[in-house]
């Protein structure tokens, strides 16, 4: 009798359909996302055949989690940011707000807690970064005008999403899931609530605030100093398999230590990895080194979420997944258009960033799944947040696509006819 090996087997699963259906979507020129997400569906416990498990998938996720936000982090600049921050600050919190408040309407009208709507409404506020590179790459808009204000836009939400992420656990009694202080913790809230005399779940915010606070202070005074030169003192060996080594260990080690040492979660810990290690001269190095194994992390991580989607939401909730798909890709869209239409940018500008933020993706997940656990919202929310990820996506690049034919019309339409030169009379014969 053969061996269990149910990690392997997992793996085996989850890469070889995801694989399948990522060339799928390759050849229907879709995102890959969609084709990972479905490899999911089919190897989860909603759909007939092999069920995957779902513990290992899970752990497997973390990790998907840990190397997608460290790549976050090393995308991030200040410097793109602050270049379009005019219209990339308010405009993407103006359109986190629109979209938060008409998920959690949503969330009301299927009875629904107000923080359960709330975490709803914050998953489908959030583009992916995935998706949005990739549709302004295959265009050549990512060095324009249009690209930098889309991608600074995408950096605000990112930082907002981050942010909540910090604050949800402790606010999660209060948000009507399970509060999130146990032992030791319930002890220190405990003792904090008698002498400051605040209530427990004020409490509970302020100690994680605090630690919050005291680990982002440490990477940006030791850890802005320390990263770095462990990168280079590691590129001296000219090792590139102990330098790929290096860049993983500090992301990892970063991760698990923002979480043991700090109760803050491994996303914000990879997040602040990625970040103070983009400000090394080797960050673009780092960022090639780790890609592969990031990407295929990213692909359990997309398959891990699937796996959780229950199609029987398509039917048993139709409504309500019409009013996800609604929000997705109509209210954020008109929300990012009029605001940028009210800064004074042209119209073809702000079709571009509507088509561009009309998806939802890695964030999303992220942020419904920690809902879920935290029993905030219902599985169900869950089941609507994939399942309006999926239809997004499939949906972008035929916005785009219409988007192409626009500005091909367009540049028809203003493109200067030159009138030939008149041809001189020949030279009289003698």
């Amino acid at each position: 009798m053969p061996h269990e090996t149910p990690l392997i087997t997992t793996l085996v699963a989850g890469f070889g359909l995801a694989f399948l259906f990522g060339l799928l979507a390759q050849r229907l020129k879709l995102p890959l996302i969609a084709g990972y997400l479905l490899a999911g569906v089919l190897i989860g416990p909603f759909t007939p055949g092999y069920v995957a498990d779902m513990d290992l998938a899970t752990e497997l996720a973390e990790l998907g989690v840990i190397l997608l936000m460290f790549g976050v982090g090393l995308h991030f600049s200040p410097r793109d940011l602050m270049a379009v921050k005019a219209i990339a600050v308010p405009g993407a919190v103006g359109q986190i707000a629109v979209a938060t408040g008409f998920g959690t309407l949503v969330g009301w009208f299927l009875g629904w807690s107000l923080g359960a709507g709330l975490i709803f409404g914050l998953a489908l506020s959030v583009a992916s970064t995935v998706v949005l590179l990739r549709a302004l790459q295959d265009r050549e808009l990512v060095q324009t005008e249009k690209g930098r204000v889309a991608v600074g836009w995408l950096i605000v939400e990112d930082l907002v999403m981050v942010l909540a992420l910090v604050l949800i656990p402790p606010l999660a009694g209060l948000l009507g899931g399970t509060p999130v202080p146990v032992g030791e913790e319930a002890e220190i809230v405990a003792e904090v609530t008698s002498n400051i005399g605040i209530g427990p779940i004020a409490a509970t915010v302020l100690i994680t605030m605090v630690k919050a606070a005291a680990f982002v202070a440490l990477m940006l005074v030791i850890g802005r100093r320390a990263i770095p030169w462990a990168l280079h003192f590691v590129s001296h060996t000219k090792s590139r398999e102990l330098f790929r080594l290096a860049v993983l260990a500090i992301a990892l080690g970063v991760a698990y230590g923002a979480t043991h040492f700090f109760g803050v979660s491994f996303a914000l810990g990879a997040f602040f990895a990625g970040m103070v290690m983009s400000s090394s001269t080797l960050s673009s190095q780092a960022m090639r080194e780790t890609l592969p194994l990031r990407d295929a992390f990213a692909v359990l991580f997309f398959v891990s979420v699937g796996m959780l989607f229950n199609p029987e939401i398509v039917l048993a909730k139709p409504l309500a997944l019409l009013a996800t798909v609604a929000i997705i890709i109509g209210i954020k869209a008109l929300a990012a258009y009029y605001i940028v239409r009210a800064f004074g940018h042209d119209h073809d500008k702000g079709l571009t960033i509507a088509a561009s933020l009309a998806q939802i993706g890695e964030f999303s997940f992220i942020l419904i799944t920690m809902g879920v656990t935290l029993d905030i919202v219902p599985p169900e929310a869950r089941d609507l947040v994939v399942a309006g990820a999926m239809l997004s996506i499939l949906a972008n690049p035929l916005l785009f696509h219409l988007l192409d034919r626009r500005w091909a019309r367009k540049a028809k339409a203003e493109a200067v006819v030159v009138p030939e030169a008149p041809v001189p009379d020949p030279a009289p014969q003698n």
